[in-house]
């Protein structure tokens, strides 16, 4: 089994990478897990679409051999990155005459930290409502929203999940066993 994790910021050391690694160790051997790289998608652009630039044809086939995406996001002004966005409305192109999109049926499961009060609750809502639209089979239950990311560090800033971690290893469990239905 495949897990492609896709996080919605694209600073090295964001606080939803850092989920999306410990994901990684909650999911463990019963998965393959792979952070995907996307910092190089130009802007959408149908003048541009094909044929698909190479980073685009990279990350379809990414989510086109994943049994499941991930999704790890912050929350700008109460809606997810617009990086994540970008990604998605490349995602959700036809791939050409006889291939539709590669998110199509594909389960989903969506995470996310933040250093304010409301985690990523309203983030995630949209992102819901997209994914859906889009015809992703998205698992709702459990979802996972951190507030206040700056209480769960280690002595070292990093995130540490002092009081989520087994909020997300509920998650982890939940996804492989959404993935197997």
């Amino acid at each position: 089994m495949k897990i492609l994790a896709i996080v919605g910021s694209l600073r090295t050391d964001s606080y939803n990478r850092q989920l999306a690694l410990l994901a990684k160790e909650a999911v463990g051997g019963r998965a393959d897990f792979e952070l995907l790289e996307y910092a190089d998608i130009p802007y959408m652009n149908e003048d541009i679409e094909f044929p698909a630039p190479e980073a685009v044809a990279r990350v379809r086939e990414a989510v086109k051999s994943a049994d499941g995406v991930w999704f790890f996001t912050p929350e700008y002004n109460h809606f997810f990155p617009g990086v994540l966005k970008n990604l998605i409305d490349w995602l959700s192109r036809p791939v050409g005459d006889a291939e539709r999109q590669v998110l199509f049926g594909k389960p989903a499961a969506i995470s996310g930290v933040s250093s304010g009060m409301g985690g990523t609750v309203c983030a995630q809502d949209h992102l819901v409502t997209l994914l859906s639209l889009l015809n992703m089979r998205v698992m709702n239950v459990p979802r996972l929203t951190i507030p206040n990311a700056g209480q769960q560090l280690d002595g070292d800033g990093k995130l540490a999940l002092t009081s989520s971690k087994k909020y997300l290893e509920r998650q982890a469990d939940a996804f492989i066993r959404f993935l197997g239905d």
